[in-house]
């Protein structure tokens, strides 16, 4: 009953970055609605903020079209068993978390059971099969969407949609510590400093490292002065980056902060570096058959999000067999020393970074936008 403690909300993330953002939201729900009873599917941070966990992205975490297969009875099962806990915990609101091909199945099983489906993060379908652009806004009730672009493209295709900003703004600006300590607590000299970004996957780690490696290497052969540092991701075994002969840390915006270029994968992470102000190159690579059913689907001129965001190839980027290390090396170099290249890139991130927040607001934050959004879906009273 309306009223009654607090509404219970399915919340569903399948990946590190998915997890990030459902506990910021979770965190943001608890605060309307101290009482409410969330669970579902996440990881670590959204357990941490106070959702029950029926799976972790541990096991939902899958890279690529042909990778999947393997997975969809798994699959199947988890969706089977969410269809029985929605009706038997009474629940008011299923919030999905990008993860579009389980998400998409979940929130067609919310609406078909009178739940309203609040989605956020909407799956880039706009860069893959347009056609679904249509399925998803009769799938959720409400869209809460954070790429400014999205926002008329999903309501052109009847959805209720709102920009609710990027949540990479709700961190705030990175704490610089002083060049001279960062240096000094990663036995750095005095030369730039390359960040190296190969994924927060381990299949990404797999596919990105050797070749970001190699580039590094080749760089440093030229410009002994440069300094590789490779950013890693918790979410990966220690071990895939033993073979890099750089050191690494793990504190992704410290190095973007400090570092004179990057090299990353196509990601989050192209945003995070435009925020940080830090010019950039793009490279993508992924299995031989993941590729091939992907260059029949992608419908975009750009694979960077920043690209996107700019609506233009403000920085360099390499897909698939253009990414080797020749290519990414002669894409660096303009960005290792100040120059007029370097400048018009960083005025470029500048207008980015500014692009990727929720107009007419001066404060709040992304996932306290969801959450006045989930209380506009929730029946009155709670």
């Amino acid at each position: 009953m309306a009223g009654a403690g607090g509404p219970t909300i399915l919340l569903s993330a399948g990946e590190p970055s998915g997890d990030l953002h459902g506990a910021a939201v979770a965190r943001a729900l608890l605060a309307r609605w101290p009482e409410a009873r969330l669970y579902g599917l996440g990881g670590p941070r959204m357990a941490a903020a106070g959702v029950e966990l029926l799976a972790d992205f541990e096991q939902l975490a899958v890279m690529g079209f042909a990778e999947v297969v393997s997975r969809i009875p798994f699959f199947l099962r988890l969706l089977r068993r969410l269809k029985d806990e929605i009706p038997a915990r009474g629940t008011r609101l299923v919030l999905p978390i990008d993860y579009p091909g389980f998400n998409m199945r979940l929130a067609r099983t919310a609406r078909a059971r009178g739940v309203p489906v609040l989605y956020y993060i909407a799956p880039q379908v706009w860069a893959w099969h347009r056609s679904r652009i249509r399925q998803l806004a009769q799938v959720a009730d409400r869209l809460a969407v954070i790429l400014p672009f999205e926002e008329p493209l999903f309501r052109q295709a009847g959805a209720r949609v709102q920009f609710v900003g990027h949540p990479l703004l709700d961190a705030g600006p990175a704490p610089v510590s002083a060049p001279e300590s960062f240096r000094r607590d990663l036995g750095l000299g005095e030369g730039p400093v390359l960040a190296i970004f190969p994924g927060s996957r381990r299949q990404e780690v797999i596919e990105h490292l050797p070749l970001f490696a190699e580039t590094a290497s080749r760089i440093q052969s030229a410009r002994p002065q440069v300094q590789p540092v490779i950013a890693r991701s918790p979410s990966v075994p220690a071990e895939l980056y033993a073979g890099a002969p750089f050191r690494h840390t793990g504190d992704a915006r410290a190095l973007l902060a400090h570092a004179q270029a990057a090299l990353v994968k196509s990601g989050t992470t192209t945003l995070e570096a435009a925020l940080a102000g830090t010019p950039m190159v793009i490279a993508y690579r992924t299995s031989a058959l993941t590729f091939a059913l992907a260059k029949r689907l992608v419908q975009v001129d750009h694979i960077g999000l920043v690209n996107l965001v700019a609506g233009q190839r403000l920085v360099p980027e390499f897909l698939q067999y253009d990414a080797t290390p020749g290519a990414l090396v002669e894409a660096l170099s303009p960005f290792l020393a100040d120059g007029p290249v370097r400048q018009s890139v960083v005025m470029g991130l500048a207008h980015v970074s500014e692009a990727l927040r929720a107009p007419g607001d001066a404060g709040g934050t992304a996932a306290g936008r969801v959450a006045a959004l989930a209380a506009e879906l929730l029946p009155e009273g709670w």
